[in-house]
């Protein structure tokens, strides 16, 4: 019996149609085996200690391990270049921290990727920095601070934990918008750092509150502000330094977001987004970050939202990278 052409046709979409629902049925849920989130830095830190907290969270609402992986090196750049050359399969994930994801390819030439590489999933968590003096400098207030170096340009000097770290360009910002010169010292991070401030060969320092708290609440050096918009409802008792005139626009810190490479597929990361958004609400997940001195954000925001804020991160950083021309 011959068919029309009619009659092939519509054989043809009776197949596909009966045939589409198996296909589906067939293809790999996600996920199915463990997941790895890479952290840029050695285990101990507060990029590795926000990776452990999340990774245990995923793993509960995700119904299979999730592994931290620590590769330390480059500032954190090491571990994020590892995830965007990734397969974007969902199984291999950052968390990282404004450093290696916004800053790193602004200060550094050799950083091969940028936020483009990288597949927002969503914000963690975010710790203001402080400014801080020593007891030796005699100063106690962030106006005292700007008239005596204002009035001494390029006597006075801060540190920070090296070149090009989100500490380094707060410093620089200060600078920026207060009109003052100073010298930055670099040290090859915080335990150098906090030991000149503690002996009075360090006149102010910029410190993570996390770092810089427990010297703080011992009296060993002076907390003159935060870095953010709005004082850290950790440390209430400190002033943000836009509370004051000259540093009105002060808002920088560092934050910790969860990225996979470019291209994850849209369900896969709406799985996470879910997950991520789970934890976030979580009270024991919560009670470990604001025990880091950390405020957790308030939810994933979806991609563009993500997206957006990494997009105006990169645009506020390269701003203070070109005016205090920082390069590594």
């Amino acid at each position: 019996m011959r068919l029309s052409s009619l009659s092939i046709q519509a054989a043809l979409a009776a197949v596909t149609f009966l045939a589409g629902p198996c296909a589906n049925a067939q293809a790999p849920a996600w996920p199915t085996r463990p997941i790895t989130i890479v952290v840029g830095y050695p285990p101990g830190g507060s990029t590795d200690l926000t990776g452990r907290s999340v990774a245990l969270e995923l793993s509960t609402r995700l119904g299979v391990p999730v592994v931290i992986e620590n590769i330390g090196g480059a500032g954190g750049a090491i571990g994020a270049q590892k995830v965007a050359n990734a397969a974007p399969d969902g199984y291999t994930l950052l968390v990282g921290a404004s450093n290696e994801v916004a800053i790193s390819r602004l200060v550094t030439p050799a950083t091969k990727y940028d936020i483009k590489d990288f597949t927002p999933i969503g914000l963690i968590a975010s710790q203001p920095l402080v400014l801080v003096a020593s007891t030796g400098s005699g100063v106690k207030t962030v106006a005292q601070f700007i008239d005596l170096v204002k009035r001494n340009p390029g006597k006075y000097s801060y540190g920070s934990s090296g070149v090009g770290t989100s500490l380094h360009l707060a410093g620089e910002m200060i600078k920026q918008q207060a009109g003052v010169f100073m010298t930055h010292i670099p040290y090859r991070g915080v335990a150098p750092l906090t030991n000149d401030l503690l002996g009075n060969n360090l006149d102010f320092g910029v410190f993570v509150l996390s770092s810089g708290l427990p010297h703080i609440k011992s009296g060993k050096v002076v907390a003159l502000g935060t870095t953010e918009a709005k004082r850290s409802a950790v440390t209430p008792d400190i002033p943000a330094l836009a509370e004051t005139p000259q540093l009105k626009g002060m808002d920088i810190g560092v934050w910790f977001a969860l990225l996979g490479p470019a291209k994850l597929p849209e369900p896969i990361a709406a799985k996470l987004r879910k997950a991520l958004d789970e934890t976030l609400q979580s009270p024991d997940f919560r009670k470990k970050m604001e025990a880091s001195s950390s405020t957790v954000a308030a939810g994933s925001g979806g991609k563009p939202d993500v997206a957006r804020f990494l997009q105006d991160e990169v645009a506020k950083y390269k701003k203070i990278v070109e005016f205090a021309n920082i390069k590594e």
